[in-house]
């Protein structure tokens, strides 16, 4: 189906009649990945809608109780917002390592998260950070939790209608940080082989009181292990916890091979990654970053 509209919705309720109702109809949050994907004939949109010049979905927001980014906001402005670097550095920098500057003044987190790949770098360390997604349709508005919106590579739960509007994250508690690294083959502008991404929390006295790992590209969508994470809650992050930690993220990684790496690299990388994160993490929570 060649591209016969483009659309450039003012509302968020413009936005869900178009989808809705143009035929073979694709949110616009950055064109990145769909506008490549339609060129190669991956995808045929019927019509681009444009999501960019739509009021709140562009923006980053301090609120009480944490920070409200637009889903179409470019990542660009995440990576040197200077904020957000401060609570969520982890999420920062993965911002930063999507494609090339002129890639990131386009891309978003919308569009990272939509597109559906498991090897998307923003989502892991917004999974990590327990972000929660607003969600626009014919219905009104939905919440949902980062990790429960990818089905499988390119699908997920939104229905006719319906996009993401922005990403809303807690405000780190105390000795809390994140942090996020990637394995690529080149030094830059590719994509992970595989992602990893950890937040932890410590308290006074050292102790862990609070984590959460993601990985990305080692199973159809970004892999969380609620018992990786219960490995390190209650110690001091030190070398055997981490182990543990590892371990149980490693027998719940369901990897591919394919030209990029193998199965068993894959799953070793995610354990070399995993240690690494968790490590910066905790000593940025224990500096207080």
């Amino acid at each position: 189906m060649a591209v016969h509209a483009y659309r450039a919705p003012r509302s968020i309720s413009e936005a869900v009649s178009l989808l809705a109702n143009e035929s073979g109809a694709f949110a616009l949050s950055g064109g990145t990945d769909l506008l490549v994907q339609q060129r190669s004939g991956a995808r045929s949109p019927g019509a681009f809608i444009d999501l960019k010049r739509i009021p709140g979905l562009l923006g980053i927001e301090a609120q009480p109780d944490g920070w409200r980014i637009g889903a179409a906001t470019p990542c660009i402005e995440i990576a040197e917002h200077a904020g957000l670097g401060r609570d969520f550095p982890g999420l920062v920098e993965a911002a930063g390592l999507i494609g090339s500057k002129q890639v990131q003044g386009r891309a978003s987190l919308g569009g990272n998260l939509c597109n559906g790949s498991p090897a998307a770098d923003s989502v892991p360390a917004l999974v990590a950070n327990r972000a929660t997604l607003l969600v626009a349709g014919p219905q009104g508005e939905r919440r949902i939790a980062a990790e429960c919106l990818t089905l499988g590579p390119g699908k997920t739960v939104l229905g006719s209608g319906e996009f993401v509007s922005a990403v809303l994250i807690p405000r780190p508690q105390g000795r809390q940080a994140d942090a996020y690294l990637r394995f690529i083959p080149r030094t830059e502008m590719d994509i992970a082989v595989v992602g990893a991404a950890a937040s932890v929390q410590r308290d006074a006295d050292g102790r862990c009181v609070s984590a959460r790992i993601a990985l990305g590209a080692v199973a159809p969508t970004v892999l969380t292990v609620p018992e990786a994470d219960a490995a390190l809650i209650g110690s001091d992050l030190g070398a055997e916890a981490i182990a543990a930690c590892v371990a149980h993220a490693q027998a719940a990684c369901k990897p591919i091979t394919d030209r990029r790496g193998t199965a068993d690299f894959r799953r070793h990388v995610a354990g070399v990654l995993l240690r690494r994160v968790i490590d910066i993490a905790a000593r940025r929570a224990a500096e207080g970053v």
